[in-house]
């Protein structure tokens, strides 16, 4: 398939991004603009010096960025601008269905109240409901660097707000913090109503995605690529159809693969998981929805059956109501058939 033929297909694809860390969709000139309106210096004197520094060796010099980035993050108009502008990106290339990460304890342990920052995330979600079309859920996640404790204060802080968020997540720093280390917060998470998903499998073992079923109970692991050095666990994925997101553009700049053709995606279709693809951190990654299906296609040379199969799979694995998942299975379905 030519390249640019490719790209107009992956671009008509009725695309669900299921992990995608809003902070994390900070682009440098958005972060150099809400630094300037909130007076605050960032130790790169301009877009391009920020730019260079979006290269990582491994996951803990992406978050330690990640992180710096944030900082510039305080008001409710920051959070909706961060938001607005990724939800009118994702809608230039055919994204319809959102379920967003945030992460709370990034803000809230510098001083931003819990209210500023999902007034201001949720605000953009409703209006790109209304003015984009977007169907979106919200995930808030626990930071795993930090402790179990930490987490219990999270989702207090959460409980006014249980209305607007969907389910619960795990992310940061995965290796030496196992799912384990958080049975209680999920177990207290359940008893409120929220889904439960988790990091599982990315940098850290296969171990730990066996714990984020078992021990956490999820509906689906984000990330889950070492589930293919154990066949028990396959066979268990498929079996429970339990989604994987996977993120290769992430993978590839995190160094969790060295190249994109070593992507497990095409061999855990083959094997029959429910796997998915997303941009995770699409500013720093170098690349959003589009550019991971374009090149994990072209690097994989998967086939249109292929590409369809990912798409109704993250339509699948969403939390969208059976119906809104038909719906949207029969618009990519439809799709597909309309290029034959």
């Amino acid at each position: 398939m030519q390249s640019s033929q490719l790209k107009q297909i992956v671009q008509g694809i009725p695309k669900a991004e299921l992990h995608l860390h809003i902070e994390g969709s900070f682009e440098p000139e958005l972060m150099f603009e809400i630094a300037k309106r909130n007076n605050i210096a960032l130790d790169y004197d301009s877009i391009e010096s920020l730019k260079k520094a979006y290269k990582f060796n491994n996951l803990q010099e992406f978050l330690d960025i990640y992180y710096i980035g944030a900082q510039v993050l305080i008001h409710e108009q920051d959070f909706f601008d961060l938001t607005w502008a990724y939800l009118t990106k994702v809608h230039s290339q055919n994204v319809v269905h959102v379920e967003i990460f945030f992460d709370p304890q990034t803000h809230t342990d510098r001083g931003i109240g819990f209210d500023v920052v999902i007034n201001g995330i949720y605000k953009a979600l409703e209006k790109a409901k209304r003015e984009l079309n977007i169907s979106f859920k919200l995930i808030m996640s626990y930071l795993r660097h930090l402790s179990e404790e930490e987490a219990f204060k999270t989702l207090e802080s959460s409980l006014p707000f249980k209305h607007w968020i969907d389910g619960v997540g795990l992310d940061s720093s995965e290796v030496g913090n196992p799912p384990s280390k958080f049975v209680n917060v999920f177990k207290a998470s359940a008893k409120h109503g929220y889904k439960l998903v988790a990091h599982a499998g990315e940098e850290g073992p296969v171990d730990y995605i066996w714990e984020a079923l078992d021990l956490l109970n999820v509906v689906r692991i984000d990330h889950g690529n070492r589930c293919l050095d154990d066949a028990v666990l396959v066979q268990r994925l498929v079996e429970e159809n339990i989604g994987l997101t996977l993120c290769p553009l992430s993978n590839l700049e995190l160094k969790v693969i060295q190249k994109i053709e070593e992507h497990p995606v095409a061999k855990m279709l083959s094997k029959g998981i429910l796997a998915t693809i997303h941009s995770d951190d699409p500013a720093y990654f170098g690349g959003y929805m589009n550019e991971n299906y374009y090149e994990t296609a072209k690097a994989l040379n998967l086939n249109t059956d292929q590409l369809m199969q990912l798409a109704i799979n993250a339509f699948e694995a969403s939390w969208l109501n059976s119906e809104a998942k038909e719906k949207y299975i029969a618009e990519v379905k439809d799709y597909f058939n309309s290029l034959n």
